[in-house]
C-alpha cells in the first residue's frame, strides 16, 4: 500500500488534457516520475569513491555483521513519540518488527492465523463470544507479568476512548464489543455486539500491517491516550514484549539492540533472533536508497522501480527479489482500481461503465506502468491462495464468459457509447447535443503509481474518443473527495481488506454505505471510506449480507459469493486495473533466511507485524 502518513501541500488540481495519441514507452516515461537510470548510475559510480559500507564487507565480526539495516522513506518528525494511540507515531521504524508482537498473525502463503502472544482464540456457536486464550511465561521488557489484565484494560481504553485513537480500532472496538472480561490471568472473554466470525481475523492477526497492540496496563493506567509519548529511556520506556529495547531515536536514524532478556527465550518460544541490533535509517530518493543498498549498506528495500532493481542487481547480485525472474515484485493486498462516481451522468449507467472497460488494455498497463512487473486481475482480490479459490470459482461457473472483464475491445466500446446517442466529431471526440464526451481522473500526488496507471488508462480513452484529463490531488483531498463523491472517475484502492476471504472487500460496497454527493460515504475502515463510487445494487447487498454470519471457510458461502459477484460484473462500477505490485529486495551480503517465492514461509514485508517471523527466521551469512 501506498504511505498514507505523508501530508503534502495541494497539487495541481486543474484538468490537464490529453491529445487522442499513441501511446508509447518512452514517451510515458519520459512523461512520469519514473526511474531514471542516468541518474544512478552517476550516484552508484560517486558511491565507488566514498568510504565502504560500515564494518567493512565480509568483516563477520564488525558491527555491520551483526546489524540488520533498514531504510525508511522520509526522516521522522516525533522520534520520541512511540505511543501506538496518538496521531503522528511512525510505526515503519521498528515498532512493528522489534518493539511490539501480536497476538497472532494471518500467513498469506497459507491463508492460516498463526498463533504468537496468544495460544488459541475460539469464538462459541453463535459466533458472538469469543475466548482468547494467552500463552503462559510472557512478560514485558521492565520483567512484569503480560496477562489477561492487560489485555482487558487496553480493550475498554479502546470502547471507552476518544475515536481519534490512531491505529488501534477505537470505532471498531466501540461497534462490536459489548463487555470484555478475565476468565483467569490467561482468558479473555469477549461478548459482542453481533455475530461475528473474522473478529480474530480482523483486528489481532494483523490481516494488513498491523493488529490492535495490547498495552502494559501498569504504565498506561491514567495516561491520556492521545498525549502521552511513552519515552522514557530512564525508566526503559517504551516497554512491550519485542525482542528489541530502543537504544537512540533521531529524525533520521532509529537504533534497536537485541535484549538479552527476552520473555520468549526464557519460555522457550523462539530463540533470540540473530541479528543483534536493528538501525532504521532515513534515505529520501530511489536514487540515494538503492545507491546505497547496493554498496551493502541496507539489507532491505521495501519498494523500488522494476529498472532500479535492474540495475542495482546487475551491479550487486547479493540484492535479490521475492521472484528471481520478471515479474519480480510480490502483490500487494490493495489491488489498483478504477473507479467511476456513478451518481454522475453519463458514468450512471452501467453501459457507458463498460464502454471505458472494453477501452482499457490492461496487458498495455501492466507492460507499460508495471515496467512488466506484475499482473492483471480479474477481479478486486489480491492473488493470494485463500481468495484465488473464489476466482477460480468465477471461471469454473463461467461468470468471466458471460462478463468478459479482461477483453480488451474497442470497437464494443465504440458501439455501447453510439448506441447512447453519442456521434464522434472531425476532431476524434465524441459529442451529445453539442458537449463532448469527458472524463476526468482525480489520483494521488504522493502515489506515483496511481498516476502511471491513470496516465495509461486516459490515453487508452482518448483513443476511443473520450477527452480524458487527470486531476493531481493532494492525498487528504483526494480520499475526501472519493468519500463526499466530488469526483468522477479515480484511480484508487478504496477495495483494499480481503486478504483471505472476500466478504470484507465485498461489504465495502455494500448499499448501507451510499451517501448522497457531498455527504461523506463509508462505514468502513479504508483511507477512502466504503463505497465512494455510490453503488447501490440491493441484490448485490443481500448475497453480501447473506456470506457476513457464516463461519470462515464455510461451503455455504461459495454460492452467495458467485451470486454477489454476477451482480458486482453485470453493473462494473469499478474494476481492477491491474494487481498492486511491491518490488522487494532484500541483501543476501550480511542475512540470508528472507522469504521467497521459493522459499514462502510468510509475507515479505519487513516492518509489517507479522515480519517478527522473518525477523527470527534470518541468519548470518
Amino acid at each position: 500500500m501506498e504511505s498514507e502518513r505523508s501530508v503534502v501541500a495541494m497539487g495541481d488540481d486543474l484538468p490537464r488534457p490529453l491529445g487522442p495519441a499513441e501511446l508509447s514507452r518512452r514517451r510515458f516515461l519520459q512523461g512520469t516520475a519514473g526511474f531514471a537510470l542516468v541518474p544512478i548510475t552517476a550516484t552508484l559510480a560517486a558511491c565507488e569513491g566514498g568510504s565502504p559500507s560500515p564494518g567493512g564487507e565480509g568483516d563477520g565480526d564488525s558491527r555491520r555483521a551483526r546489524t540488520l539495516r533498514l531504510p525508511i522513506t522520509s526522516r521522522i518528525a516525533s522520534p520520541n513519540l512511540w505511543n501506538p494511540m496518538a496521531p503522528g507515531m511512525r510505526d515503519d521504524a521498528g515498532f512493528q518488527c522489534a518493539l511490539s508482537e501480536p497476538l497472532f498473525m494471518l500467513n498469506y502463503e497459507t491463508s492460516e492465523i498463526e498463533p504468537w502472544l496468544g495460544e488459541e482464540f475460539t469464538p462459541n456457536e453463535t459466533l458472538d463470544v469469543w475466548t482468547l486464550r494467552i500463552r503462559d511465561g510472557i512478560t514485558w521488557s521492565d520483567g512484569e507479568v503480560y496477562d489477561a489484565d492487560d489485555v482487558v484494560f487496553t480493550i475498554e481504553l479502546l470502547r471507552t476512548g476518544p475515536a481519534e485513537i490512531n491505529f488501534a480500532h477505537a470505532i471498531e472496538m466501540q461497534k462490536w464489543v459489548r463487555s470484555v472480561r478475565k476468565v483467569d490471568p490467561l482468558t479473555v472473554e469477549f461478548t459482542l455486539t453481533a455475530p461475528n466470525p473474522r473478529f480474530q481475523l480482523d483486528y489481532f492477526s494483523v490481516k494488513i500491517f498491523r493488529s490492535i497492540v495490547i498495552l502494559p496496563e501498569h504504565i498506561w493506567a491514567g495516561q491520556d491516550p492521545l498525549t502521552f509519548e511513552n519515552y522514557d529511556p530512564e525508566q526503559g520506556w517504551p516497554v512491550f514484549t519485542g525482542p528489541y529495547k530502543l537504544a537512540s531515536a533521531s529524525e533520521n536514524l532509529v537504533t534497536w539492540e537485541r535484549d538479552p532478556n527476552w520473555w520468549g527465550a526464557k519460555a522457550g518460544f523462539q530463540e533470540l533472533p540473530e541479528p543483534e541490533f536493528i538501525e532504521f535509517e532515513a534515505a529520501e530518493t530511489e536514487e540515494i536508497l538503492v545507491a546505497r543498498a547496493s554498496n551493502n549498506e541496507f539489507d532491505f528495500l521495501d519498494d523500488i522501480t522494476t529498472g532500479a532493481y535492474e540495475t542495482m542487481h546487475g551491479r550487486n547480485e547479493s540484492m535479490v527479489s521475492w521472484n528471481p525472474d520478471r515479474p519480480y515484485s510480490w502483490a500487494d493486498p490493495c489491488t489498483r482500481l478504477f473507479s467511476f462516481n456513478t451518481a454522475l451522468a453519463p458514468w450512471d449507467d452501467r453501459d457507458m461503465r463498460w464502454a471505458v472497460n472494453f477501452a482499457v488494455d490492461k496487458d498495455e498497463i501492466v507492460d507499460i506502468a508495471y515496467e512488466g512487473s506484475t499482473t492483471k486481475a480479474a477481479m478486486f482480490f489480491p492473488p493470494y491462495e485463500g481468495l484465488e479459490r473464489y476466482v477460480q470459482l468465477l471461471e469454473d461457473e463461467g461468470v468471466f464468459e458471460e462478463f468478459p472483464i479482461l477483453e480488451h475491445d474497442p470497437d464494443r466500446a465504440a458501439q455501447l457509447i453510439e448506441s447512447k446517442g453519442w456521434t464522434r466529431s472531425g476532431d476524434g471526440y465524441y459529442t451529445l447535443d453539442g458537449r463532448e464526451l469527458t472524463l476526468q481522473i482525480d489520483t494521488p500526488t504522493e502515489a506515483t503509481e496511481l498516476s502511471r496507471y491513470a496516465e495509461v488508462i486516459a490515453e487508452q480513452l482518448e483513443r476511443v474518443g473520450i477527452r480524458a484529463s487527470l486531476r493531481r490531488l493532494a492525498f487528504p483531498t483526494f480520499a475526501d473527495n472519493i468519500k463526499l463523491g466530488e469526483f468522477e472517475a479515480a484511480s484508487d484502492f478504496s477495495a483494499c481488506g480481503s486478504v483471505s476471504e472476500p466478504w470484507y472487500s465485498m461489504d465495502l460496497y455494500h448499499q448501507r454505505r451510499v451517501a448522497p454527493v457531498g455527504q461523506a460515504s463509508g462505514g468502513g475502515a479504508t483511507t477512502t471510506g466504503g463505497n465512494g463510487v455510490r453503488w447501490a445494487n440491493a441484490e448485490y447487498s443481500r448475497q453480501v449480507d447473506a456470506m457476513a454470519s457464516l463461519p470462515l471457510g464455510d461451503p455455504r458461502i461459495d454460492e452467495h459469493f458467485v451470486a454477489a459477484a454476477r451482480e458486482y460484473l453485470r453493473d462494473l462500477p469499478f474494476f481492477a486495473a491491474a494487481h498492486a505490485k511491491k518490488l522487494y529486495s532484500h541483501n543476501t551480503t550480511y542475512w540470508t533466511g528472507w522469504p521467497s517465492r521459493e522459499d514462502a514461509y510468510i509475507q515479505p514485508p519487513v516492518v509489517w507485524n507479522s515480519s517478527h517471523r522473518i525477523i527470527h527466521n534470518l541468519q548470518r551469512a
